[in-house]
Protein backbone atom coordinates (compact mmCIF):
# COMPACT_ATOMS: atom_id res chain seq x y z
CA UNK A 1 0.00 0.00 0.00
CA UNK A 2 1.25 3.47 -0.93
CA UNK A 3 -1.18 6.25 -0.14
CA UNK A 4 -0.77 10.03 0.04
CA UNK A 5 -3.32 11.82 2.24
CA UNK A 6 -3.57 15.59 2.67
CA UNK A 7 -4.96 16.71 6.03
CA UNK A 8 -6.73 19.96 5.22
CA UNK A 9 -9.25 22.49 6.49
CA UNK A 10 -8.72 26.20 5.97
CA UNK A 11 -10.23 26.90 9.37
CA UNK A 12 -7.50 27.02 11.99
CA UNK A 13 -7.50 25.24 15.33
CA UNK A 14 -9.48 22.19 14.21
CA UNK A 15 -6.84 19.57 15.03
CA UNK A 16 -5.06 19.11 11.70
CA UNK A 17 -1.57 18.82 13.15
CA UNK A 18 -2.75 16.79 16.15
CA UNK A 19 -4.39 14.39 13.72
CA UNK A 20 -1.36 14.29 11.41
CA UNK A 21 0.98 13.39 14.26
CA UNK A 22 -1.20 10.95 16.16
CA UNK A 23 -2.87 9.18 13.25
CA UNK A 24 0.57 8.70 11.66
CA UNK A 25 1.97 7.39 14.94
CA UNK A 26 -0.96 4.96 15.27
CA UNK A 27 -0.33 3.56 11.80
CA UNK A 28 3.41 3.34 12.50
CA UNK A 29 2.67 1.36 15.65
CA UNK A 30 0.78 -1.08 13.44
CA UNK A 31 3.99 -1.54 11.40
CA UNK A 32 3.02 0.68 8.49
CA UNK A 33 5.93 2.83 7.32
CA UNK A 34 4.55 6.35 7.65
CA UNK A 35 5.82 9.82 6.72
CA UNK A 36 4.53 13.25 7.76
CA UNK A 37 5.31 16.14 5.44
CA UNK A 38 5.12 19.35 7.48
CA UNK A 39 3.69 21.72 4.87
CA UNK A 40 2.55 24.42 7.27
CA UNK A 41 5.02 27.34 7.64
CA UNK A 42 4.23 27.39 11.38
CA UNK A 43 6.03 24.05 11.62
CA UNK A 44 3.89 22.64 14.43
CA UNK A 45 4.20 19.03 13.23
CA UNK A 46 7.98 19.41 13.25
CA UNK A 47 7.97 20.85 16.76
CA UNK A 48 5.36 18.37 17.96
CA UNK A 49 7.71 15.51 17.10
CA UNK A 50 10.63 17.01 19.00
CA UNK A 51 12.43 18.59 16.04
CA UNK A 52 13.35 22.21 15.40
CA UNK A 53 12.55 24.14 12.25
CA UNK A 54 15.29 26.71 12.83
CA UNK A 55 18.59 26.33 10.91
CA UNK A 56 17.39 23.06 9.42
CA UNK A 57 16.74 21.92 5.88
CA UNK A 58 13.23 20.76 5.13
CA UNK A 59 10.54 20.40 2.49
CA UNK A 60 11.34 23.87 1.11
CA UNK A 61 14.75 22.67 -0.05
CA UNK A 62 13.12 19.80 -1.95
CA UNK A 63 10.66 22.14 -3.67
CA UNK A 64 12.95 25.05 -4.51
CA UNK A 65 16.50 23.67 -4.57
CA UNK A 66 15.79 20.23 -6.00
CA UNK A 67 17.17 18.42 -2.95
CA UNK A 68 16.23 14.73 -2.95
CA UNK A 69 13.45 14.43 -0.41
CA UNK A 70 14.82 11.27 1.22
CA UNK A 71 17.90 13.28 2.23
CA UNK A 72 15.66 15.63 4.24
CA UNK A 73 13.55 13.06 6.07
CA UNK A 74 14.22 12.53 9.79
CA UNK A 75 13.41 9.55 12.03
CA UNK A 76 11.37 9.98 15.21
CA UNK A 77 11.26 8.20 18.56
CA UNK A 78 8.70 5.79 17.13
CA UNK A 79 9.79 3.06 14.72
CA UNK A 80 8.25 3.42 11.24
CA UNK A 81 7.36 7.10 11.82
CA UNK A 82 9.31 9.75 9.89
CA UNK A 83 8.98 13.45 9.22
CA UNK A 84 10.05 15.76 6.42
CA UNK A 85 10.32 18.93 8.52
CA UNK A 86 9.35 22.50 7.88
CA UNK A 87 12.15 25.07 7.65
CA UNK A 88 11.85 28.86 8.04
CA UNK A 89 12.09 29.47 4.29
CA UNK A 90 8.73 27.78 3.65
CA UNK A 91 6.94 30.97 4.71
CA UNK A 92 8.20 32.63 1.51
CA UNK A 93 7.36 29.74 -0.81
CA UNK A 94 4.18 31.18 -2.29
CA UNK A 95 5.77 34.50 -3.22
CA UNK A 96 8.74 32.75 -4.82
CA UNK A 97 6.72 30.40 -7.04
CA UNK A 98 4.03 32.90 -8.03
CA UNK A 99 5.37 33.44 -11.55
CA UNK A 100 6.60 29.88 -12.17
CA UNK A 101 4.98 27.42 -14.54
CA UNK A 102 3.44 24.28 -13.02
CA UNK A 103 3.73 25.87 -9.60
CA UNK A 104 0.82 23.75 -8.34
CA UNK A 105 2.81 20.54 -8.92
CA UNK A 106 5.99 21.31 -7.03
CA UNK A 107 5.17 19.03 -4.11
CA UNK A 108 3.83 16.28 -6.36
CA UNK A 109 7.13 16.11 -8.24
CA UNK A 110 9.12 15.76 -5.00
CA UNK A 111 6.82 13.19 -3.39
CA UNK A 112 6.57 11.01 -6.49
CA UNK A 113 10.31 10.31 -6.19
CA UNK A 114 10.00 8.85 -2.67
CA UNK A 115 6.46 7.56 -2.23
CA UNK A 116 7.47 3.95 -2.96
CA UNK A 117 9.38 3.90 0.34
CA UNK A 118 6.30 4.57 2.51
CA UNK A 119 2.91 2.98 3.03
CA UNK A 120 1.32 6.26 4.11
CA UNK A 121 2.37 9.85 3.50
CA UNK A 122 0.38 12.52 5.37
CA UNK A 123 0.69 16.16 4.31
CA UNK A 124 -0.06 18.57 7.17
CA UNK A 125 -1.56 21.60 5.41
CA UNK A 126 -1.69 25.23 6.57
CA UNK A 127 -5.02 26.76 7.69
CA UNK A 128 -5.72 28.43 4.34
CA UNK A 129 -6.63 27.63 0.74
CA UNK A 130 -3.25 28.84 -0.50
CA UNK A 131 -0.75 27.58 -3.10
CA UNK A 132 0.65 25.38 -0.34
CA UNK A 133 -2.70 23.68 0.14
CA UNK A 134 -3.29 23.47 -3.61
CA UNK A 135 0.12 21.81 -3.95
CA UNK A 136 -0.83 19.31 -1.25
CA UNK A 137 -4.19 18.50 -2.87
CA UNK A 138 -2.53 18.08 -6.25
CA UNK A 139 0.01 15.65 -4.80
CA UNK A 140 -2.50 13.66 -2.72
CA UNK A 141 -4.61 10.62 -3.46
CA UNK A 142 -7.21 11.78 -0.95
CA UNK A 143 -7.97 14.43 1.64
CA UNK A 144 -8.84 13.90 5.31
CA UNK A 145 -10.78 16.78 6.87
CA UNK A 146 -10.74 17.35 10.65
CA UNK A 147 -13.84 19.22 11.86
CA UNK A 148 -14.12 20.35 15.46
CA UNK A 149 -17.33 19.78 17.43
CA UNK A 150 -17.94 23.46 18.07
CA UNK A 151 -20.19 26.27 16.89
CA UNK A 152 -19.38 27.41 13.32
CA UNK A 153 -17.73 24.02 12.76
CA UNK A 154 -19.02 23.90 9.18
CA UNK A 155 -17.52 27.30 8.42
CA UNK A 156 -15.29 26.94 5.39
CA UNK A 157 -16.24 23.34 4.56
CA UNK A 158 -18.28 24.44 1.54
CA UNK A 159 -15.31 26.52 0.34
CA UNK A 160 -13.02 23.52 0.75
CA UNK A 161 -15.40 21.30 -1.23
CA UNK A 162 -15.45 23.87 -4.05
CA UNK A 163 -11.66 23.93 -4.02
CA UNK A 164 -11.58 20.14 -4.21
CA UNK A 165 -13.86 20.28 -7.25
CA UNK A 166 -11.53 22.78 -8.94
CA UNK A 167 -8.46 20.69 -8.14
CA UNK A 168 -10.17 17.63 -9.63
CA UNK A 169 -11.10 19.60 -12.76
CA UNK A 170 -7.74 21.18 -13.48
CA UNK A 171 -4.99 19.37 -11.56
CA UNK A 172 -5.83 16.04 -9.94
CA UNK A 173 -8.91 14.27 -11.36
CA UNK A 174 -8.53 11.22 -9.10
CA UNK A 175 -8.53 13.15 -5.79
CA UNK A 176 -11.07 11.69 -3.35
CA UNK A 177 -12.32 12.54 0.13
CA UNK A 178 -10.75 10.07 2.56
CA UNK A 179 -13.21 11.12 5.22
CA UNK A 180 -14.18 13.69 7.83
CA UNK A 181 -13.03 13.14 11.41
CA UNK A 182 -14.81 14.92 14.26
CA UNK A 183 -12.34 16.41 16.75
CA UNK A 184 -12.30 18.30 20.06
CA UNK A 185 -15.43 16.52 21.27
CA UNK A 186 -16.36 17.43 24.85
CA UNK A 187 -18.70 14.78 26.19
CA UNK A 188 -19.61 17.04 29.13
CA UNK A 189 -21.41 19.58 26.94
CA UNK A 190 -24.69 19.31 25.09
CA UNK A 191 -23.27 21.58 22.38
CA UNK A 192 -20.62 19.06 21.32
CA UNK A 193 -23.20 16.28 21.21
CA UNK A 194 -25.63 18.42 19.21
CA UNK A 195 -22.98 19.55 16.74
CA UNK A 196 -21.70 16.00 16.22
CA UNK A 197 -25.22 14.76 15.54
CA UNK A 198 -25.98 17.56 13.08
CA UNK A 199 -22.76 16.92 11.15
CA UNK A 200 -23.49 13.20 11.01
CA UNK A 201 -26.94 13.86 9.61
CA UNK A 202 -25.67 16.14 6.85
CA UNK A 203 -22.43 14.33 5.91
CA UNK A 204 -23.11 10.80 7.12
CA UNK A 205 -21.47 8.90 4.23
CA UNK A 206 -18.01 10.41 4.67
CA UNK A 207 -17.73 10.76 8.46
CA UNK A 208 -15.71 8.30 10.53
CA UNK A 209 -17.39 6.58 13.44
CA UNK A 210 -14.48 7.46 15.74
CA UNK A 211 -14.67 10.85 17.43
CA UNK A 212 -11.52 12.47 18.84
CA UNK A 213 -12.12 13.88 22.34
CA UNK A 214 -10.82 17.15 23.74
CA UNK A 215 -8.32 16.04 26.41
CA UNK A 216 -5.51 17.57 28.44
CA UNK A 217 -3.15 14.75 27.45
CA UNK A 218 -3.58 15.44 23.72
CA UNK A 219 -2.86 19.11 24.34
CA UNK A 220 0.21 18.38 26.49
CA UNK A 221 1.94 15.79 24.29
CA UNK A 222 3.32 18.21 21.63
CA UNK A 223 5.11 20.26 24.28
CA UNK A 224 7.12 17.13 25.08
CA UNK A 225 7.84 16.49 21.38
CA UNK A 226 5.92 13.21 21.42
CA UNK A 227 2.83 11.68 19.84
CA UNK A 228 0.16 10.78 22.37
CA UNK A 229 1.06 7.08 22.05
CA UNK A 230 4.47 7.73 23.58
CA UNK A 231 3.20 10.29 26.06
CA UNK A 232 0.25 8.31 27.45
CA UNK A 233 -0.91 5.33 25.41
CA UNK A 234 -3.71 4.53 27.88
CA UNK A 235 -5.35 7.93 27.50
CA UNK A 236 -8.66 8.46 25.69
CA UNK A 237 -6.89 10.49 23.02
CA UNK A 238 -4.40 7.72 22.25
CA UNK A 239 -7.10 5.07 22.09
CA UNK A 240 -9.22 7.27 19.81
CA UNK A 241 -6.41 7.71 17.28
CA UNK A 242 -5.61 3.98 17.40
CA UNK A 243 -9.26 3.31 16.64
CA UNK A 244 -9.23 5.88 13.82
CA UNK A 245 -6.21 4.16 12.29
CA UNK A 246 -8.02 0.84 12.53
CA UNK A 247 -11.11 2.32 10.86
CA UNK A 248 -9.04 3.78 8.00
CA UNK A 249 -7.28 0.45 7.44
CA UNK A 250 -10.57 -1.45 7.49
CA UNK A 251 -12.06 1.04 5.03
Amino acid sequence: MNKIIAIANQKGGVGKTTTAINLSASLALKNWRTLIVDFDPQGMATIGLGKTKEKQKGIYQALMNGTYMMDLILPTELDNLYICPCSPELSGFEAEIFSEEKREKKLQDSINNIKKYFNFIFIDCPPSLSFLTINALTAADSVLIPVQCEFFCMEGIADLFRTLDEVRTYLNPTLTIEGIVLTMFDERTNLSKQVAEEIRQSLRKIIYEVIIPRTVKLAEAPSFGKPILLYDIKSKGAQSYLNLAREILNK
